[in-house]
């Protein structure tokens, strides 16, 4: 088994909108990014990618790269649990922190985890995604940005030995 951190933090941006775990959250403000900005599925991916030793999400999917301008980061997520898939890892689980003062995320929570859990082939039950303030600190305070962790297990995927009896 292997444990992987991801860590993402993007300021805020006016004219996009704002994309957490494959969720568009009303808002006036949307996330500075290459892609849709979606910081907490950018975690996601760096803890997995991290897990499996396999690099970063700029190493597999760089900015600036025209293939990868304002694409939907869901996408790049199933990339990823793709590329595990072809070296035989398998997601155990995985859990995140959303970092924001606003806006306030507990509504969508459950679609951020439905969506991170089908890009990953898991059941939603293997998902946590929790949303934290900073009382006014840090990079959510003053309307700055938003910043995510995540945290992954991977293990090897069981291998299926069939006995071949050739006695018949």
């Amino acid at each position: 088994m292997r444990v992987g951190i991801g860590f993402d933090m993007h300021p805020f941006t006016s004219g996009r909108r704002l994309v957490l775990g494959g969720i568009t959250v009303p808002f006036e403000l949307g996330l500075e990014g290459w892609s849709d900005g979606d910081v907490l599925t950018h975690a996601v991916i760096d803890a997995l990618l991290g897990a499996a030793a396999m690099g970063d999400i700029g190493t597999h999917f760089p900015s600036g790269d025209e293939q990868y301008r304002d694409i939907h980061s869901l996408i790049l997520l199933t990339r990823v649990g793709a590329l595990l898939d072809e070296h035989s890892w398998q997601v155990l689980n995985l859990d995140a922190t959303v970092i924001a003062d606003e806006p306030k995320l507990g509504y969508y929570i459950d679609g951020m985890r439905q969506n991170l859990a089908f890009s990953v082939n898991i059941p939603m039950a293997r998902v946590s995604v929790k949303p934290h303030t900073t009382n006014g600190m840090g990079i959510s305070a003053g309307r700055q940005g938003i910043a995510a962790y995540a945290v992954c297990l991977i293990d090897d995927k069981p291998k299926i030995d069939i006995p071949l009896d050739l006695t018949v």
